[in-house]
């Protein structure tokens, strides 16, 4: 009698595509797994290979998410041109038909299993063409196409179809249309300076409420209102250090009221839905922001940085400090979420400040070559601490892990 031996099944090819930073991730842990004998040599490469290095994911993501923008430009500089050979009827419907089409398409191919990117590429051109639905139907109405309401309602409009079909791509289209609305609306009638510093610093306010309630169903969403948070709140508190000399007048305007519910509301319901004491601690972290902005708004540090008075030199000295440990908060939030886009922000953000406060203050005193040798060395020495303290926080949380 002869035993017939089964013959293995071939191993089948790697189905996931990941980075190269995610698959050496992976293989790191296998190896501490077969280690603790959590896993066998056959289990250990049967996990690794269900994944393979992508090496053209990031430029496929690029060209699609630049297709996207570029035809939904496009669409809306269509519909803005007034093409005149078209009665308004008939661009109106057929822009209509041109969003139906590519939000039922966008469904239609989720639905059947496409590509995320095919599906994100198509969700994305949607959410332009809303916008080109929106500033038809104003053109035909006579309204002109520069008022901000109509970015309101585009920006509106993006974040019903990002809630609705869970899609990130509406989303940022929609905080940017909300963030530049709001704060378009702090610009309009002849503002105080409060009034600016005030509108600029409340939405990001918002922004990080709403952060904190996506943090537990839709982590991709609270990504881009965390991310869009932060660079706000630091634009704030940038405008805010500047040596304006203007007497702290905080009108009642409607929008001034609204922004302040808005943002109340937004950041207790932040703040009593939130999982994680992080998140409410971000939240405390941009009242705090706030509190400082306004501070400065209300100092009476000067008419210009060219008239360097003691007033001057203080309400300086704590906005820079100020600025540093909010960007620094920042990096902190985005070495602990492993978030290198608040990191990359921080970064940003504080170059951009150390840069004119530099040349605002240091060149006051210093000129010439001596201003540039003074300033690469303010440069240098911000960058190495910067760097420094994130490279110990990162450390200090692997160590962590490890133990």
């Amino acid at each position: 009698m002869t035993t017939t031996v089964p013959t293995p099944e071939p191993a089948s090819p790697p189905v996931e595509a990941v980075s190269g930073r995610q698959l050496e991730w992976l293989r790191n842990e296998v190896a501490e797994w077969r280690a603790e004998g959590l896993l066998n040599e056959e289990q250990a490469a049967a996990i690794l290979g269900r994944y393979h290095e992508s090496r053209v994911f990031s430029l496929t993501r690029l060209l699609l998410a630049l297709g996207a923008v570029f035809v939904g430009v496009g669409l809306i500089w269509l519909v803005a041109a007034n093409l005149d050979a078209v009665p308004p009827l008939l661009r109106f419907l057929g822009v209509t038909v041109l969003w139906l089409g590519l939000l039922v398409g966008a469904e239609v191919a989720a639905s059947r299993g496409a590509g995320r990117l095919l599906v994100g590429a198509l969700r994305l051109m949607a959410a332009f063409a809303i916008g080109g639905v929106i500033f038809q139907a104003a053109q035909s109405l006579q309204v002109p196409a520069y008022e901000p309401k109509l970015v309101g309602l585009w920006g509106a409009a993006a974040l019903i179809q990002a809630y609705a079909f869970r899609a990130v791509g509406p989303l940022v289209i929609g905080v940017a249309g909300f963030a530049g609305w709001s704060i378009s609306q702090g610009l309009v009638h002849g503002p105080s300076f409060a009034d600016v510093v005030l509108v600029v610093a409340l939405t990001p306010l918002v922004a990080l409420g709403l952060a904190a309630l996506d943090d537990t169903r839709r982590p991709a969403f609270a990504w881009v209102w965390r991310a869009v948070g932060a660079a706000l709140l630091l634009v704030a508190l940038f405008i805010s250090a500047l040596p304006v000399d203007d007497d702290v007048e905080l009108t009642t305007r409607w929008w001034n009221l609204a922004l302040i519910a808005l943002a109340g509301v937004a950041l207790a319901l932040g703040a009593l839905r939130a999982r994680e004491t992080m998140s409410r601690l971000e939240l405390l972290g941009g009242v705090a922001a706030l509190g400082v902005a306004m501070l400065l708004a209300a100092w009476q540090a000067g008419e210009s940085a060219d008239e360097m008075t003691l007033a001057t030199w203080a309400h300086t000295a704590v906005a820079v400090v100020a600025y540093v440990l909010v960007a620094a908060g920042v990096a902190v939030v985005g070495t602990l979420r492993d978030s290198g886009a608040l990191a990359a922000i921080a970064t940003l953000a504080l170059v951009i400040f150390t840069t004119f406060q530099s040349f605002a203050v240091v060149a006051a005193v210093i000129q010439g070559a001596w201003l540039f040798l003074v300033l690469g060395l303010v440069f240098l020495g911000t960058g190495w601490a910067f760097d420094r303290g994130r490279r110990r926080l990162a450390a200090a949380l692997e160590d962590g892990a490890d133990r």
